[in-house]
């Protein structure tokens, strides 16, 4: 549960930082187009002054409409302003499309005192909003008047204009970070679904185990009666019967001890032991057992104490399944264990003749229930188990397992676990 909120909680400060991290390059982006603008605007303001610099045809109708002058044209005052506020309009809207500015405005022509004045033929509803940029004339129209004459030229909304010339980079940017929240969010989704589906699964088997457990203590229980009272000729499918018991009862307290060790790592305690004993005992019996067996089994134990902190009863079992795999997957079998020291490990190698390990299987053997696939599958017994419980167990010993391995020439298997202070 810890590592659940700590993994979303990752995701939501990276997400957090990707938008914060997004909306600053906006931000860059949004003064970038700014700066942009105002040096556009500049360059079409020079070109409109320069344009109401002398007297033309423009600037005489400007004229007379700012003095309200209807008698050369003979229209009267109000058709005269309205021609030089839509010719005026004409002009500005022409030098802006000209230097790139498409956004609408509107414009107000006055003097100081505002005496005079001619303002556009449309106007924005809003007034708030709305950036202004000055001109003042030189030339004709205020020679004429004999008065300071502005030009103003206004735009509403100017930073809804830069970011819609911004889209191309802003939508995709948010499309982007849209699409990472809902492949993490599914990928989490199907992480932790599964997750509660291995458990379903893991306590179903767990369960199904511990039903087994009675009629096969049954079994075992009868098969000691039955051997008591057993006749010659019955005597080998008694011991036929008990051998199938056990492996059975091996095969179930293998599931129930590697269910274990995945649902609650407290039941696993390290403690400071020397491990040579234990090691040297172990292969001991092993020897004994090959020898019934005939298979061919040595070992070499570095001397000095094992120094580890180990669970002796797990760390025992992991070495005896590889013990075991070495002697199921060889023909003729041929197996040698070496325990040696490094300056920060004990490793143990089981090295074997047999078949050997494909590379396209080393990274999965290690898999719970994967099993290679070799041919005749059930000429070996097994559930895929081993090898997971292999690594569950070294890896709660903080260490890890090695595997060199050739098809058909052997396989060795390393276990490495830290050497702690002797003393």
């Amino acid at each position: 549960m810890k590592k659940r909120k700590f993994y979303i909680a990752i995701f939501i400060v990276s997400i957090l930082g990707l938008a914060i991290i997004q909306y600053q390059y906006l931000k860059i982006g949004l003064s970038l187009a700014k700066i942009q603008f105002d040096k556009k605007i500049g360059q079409a303001n020079e070109a409109i002054k320069q344009e109401l610099n002398y007297r033309n045809k423009l600037t005489f109708l400007i004229g007379r409409a700012l003095e309200k002058d209807d008698s050369y044209y003979g229209l009267g005052v109000d058709r005269v302003q309205d021609a030089s506020r839509n010719f005026l309009n004409d002009i500005i809207e022409e030098r802006l499309i000209y230097h790139g500015i498409d956004i609408d405005f509107t414009y107000e022509l006055h003097t100081k005192d505002s005496l005079y004045y001619l303002k556009s033929p449309t106007s924005f509803e809003k007034l708030e909003n709305t950036t202004i940029y000055p001109i003042e004339l030189e030339g004709y129209l205020p020679n004429l008047l004999d008065k300071r004459l502005i030009l103003e030229l206004k735009f509403q909304d100017l930073n809804k204009y830069l970011l819609s010339k911004l889209n191309s980079l802003t939508l995709p940017s948010l499309l982007f970070i849209l699409g990472i929240i809902i492949a993490v969010l599914w990928v989490l989704r199907t992480y932790y679904w599964q997750r509660n589906l291995i458990t379903v699964t893991n306590n179903f088997i767990n369960n199904l185990t511990h039903e087994l457990k009675t009629p096969v203590f049954s079994m075992g229980l009868a098969t000691k009666i039955l051997e008591n009272s057993a006749t010659e000729e019955q005597k080998p499918l008694v011991n036929i019967l008990r051998l199938q018991v056990r492996r059975l009862t091996d095969h179930i307290d293998k599931v129930l001890e590697l269910g274990r060790l995945e649902a609650n790592k407290k039941m696993f305690s390290l403690e400071r032991v020397d491990f040579r004993p234990y090691l040297q005992k172990l292969c001991e019996e092993f020897q004994a057992l090959t020898a019934i067996e005939n298979v061919s089994f040595s070992h070499e134990l570095e001397p000095g104490p094992y120094t580890i902190m180990a669970e002796v009863f797990h760390l025992e079992n992991t070495i005896n399944n590889l013990l075991d795999n070495a002697k199921k997957y060889s023909n003729d079998p041929q197996i040698h264990l070496e325990a040696k020291k490094t300056k920060k490990h004990l490793v143990i190698g089981i090295s074997d003749n047999g078949i050997g390990i494909d590379e396209k299987d080393k990274g999965r053997i290690f898999q719970k229930y994967y099993r290679v696939q070799n041919g005749d599958l059930h000429k070996t017994k097994g559930y895929g188990l081993g090898l997971s419980y292999v690594k569950n167990v070294v890896e709660k010993h903080r260490g890890k397992v090695l595997i060199e391995s050739e098809k058909n020439k052997g396989t060795t298997v390393s276990i490495l676990i830290p050497i702690t202070n002797e003393r």
